[in-house]
């Protein structure tokens, strides 16, 4: 049964069941498995379960939603195994009554999937590279290591370093944006001829991807060099050393534990039957119609080994503010 208190929708005792589906074996997916645990106990869900395709391929994850549909599952938080093609599936679970929405990465519009619950890319990429040009005095030269150039989310980034940079003033130029580093083979080379050449000349560098977070800060230890200022992105052992050791000054890590446990709790409510109110947080970005922004954790020296805890407070505040715009019937 579902109540409103105080205007928040709260499950109790609700017998639905859900799955958290990401596209592949990946470890950023690692902690949906705890939040999923979290989400069960928290709001008393039937069953919540943490469900890895053997690969990153379409049809091994469309082919476990049939699955666990069959199985009496009726709900599903995924991460997109392909924006395109999953969709159809996804059209066919919603016209079976089964709700279906997005985490960390969103469908291709138009889609059926309810919302997609993400980081709005531009505005943490443009905190990433404020935090970076602090670090740097306010003034200096930036690299920007980003992703592959077909992908329009590094056109998002690579907006969002520009406006940054430009924001910040004369004093602080962007000096190049190295594409096609989120590879680690091809990262390894561009990231490291980068620095073999001009390292003098650089003073910042803002990587927006998992791999090149970690290519660059095993580069700059490699040197020794301390004097560029690195933010990375998501928090690879890699990476994390790097900022224990004054190799990187922090990262933007993305909350996965609040995809998986605010992730669940959506599709509790929506297999209950509640929907969003008007006034919810759903925002229009250039990759989706429905995005709720789901917020990064900043890790610095200062909390590089307590961030998780951060991670799981912010998700239960998100959680919160979500239930806040829920609208259920009696």
């Amino acid at each position: 049964c579902l109540t409103i208190t105080s205007g928040a929708a709260v499950a109790q005792g609700s017998d639905n069941r859900i799955a958290l589906i990401p596209g592949g074996p990946h470890p950023y997916f690692a902690p949906w498995e705890e939040a999923a645990k979290d989400a069960m106990t928290d709001f008393g869900i039937a069953d919540v379960q943490f469900k890895v395709p053997s690969d990153f391929k379409l049809n091994l994850q469309t082919e476990l939603m049939e699955s666990l549909t069959s199985q009496g599952f009726n709900g599903f938080a995924i991460f997109p195994g392909d924006a395109v093609g999953v969709n159809s599936t996804i059209e066919e679970l919603q016209f079976a009554e089964v709700p279906v929405i997005t985490l960390a990465g969103c469908a291709a519009e138009p889609t059926e999937a309810v919302v997609c619950f993400a980081p709005d890319i531009y505005v943490t990429t443009v905190d990433a590279t404020n935090r970076l040009i602090e670090s740097m005095g306010g003034k200096g030269r930036v690299v920007h290591l980003a992703g592959m150039l077909v992908d329009p989310n590094t056109k998002v980034r690579m907006k969002a370093v520009e406006d940054a940079v430009a924001a910040a003033g004369p004093d602080v130029t962007l000096l190049q944006t190295v594409g096609d580093t989120d590879n680690q083979e091809q990262g390894d080379q561009l990231i490291n001829a980068l620095l073999g050449a001009q390292s003098a000349n650089i003073d910042g560098l803002v990587a927006t991807g998992y791999v090149q977070s970690a290519v660059a800060a095993k580069a700059l230890r490699n040197l020794g060099d301390k004097r560029i200022k690195l933010i990375g992105t998501n928090d690879d052992r890699v990476l994390l050393d790097a900022i224990r050791d004054g190799y990187a000054t922090g990262a933007m890590v993305l909350n996965a534990y609040a995809e998986g446990y605010v992730g669940a709790y959506i599709v509790d409510m929506l297999a209950s039957g509640c929907t969003f109110a008007e006034t919810a947080p759903i925002t229009q970005v250039s990759y989706s119609d429905t995005l709720i922004a789901n917020p990064s954790v900043f890790v610095d020296a200062s909390n590089v080994d307590t961030y998780m805890a951060e991670s799981k407070q912010a998700a239960r505040g998100v959680q919160a503010q979500i239930a806040e715009q829920m609208v259920c019937g009696e």
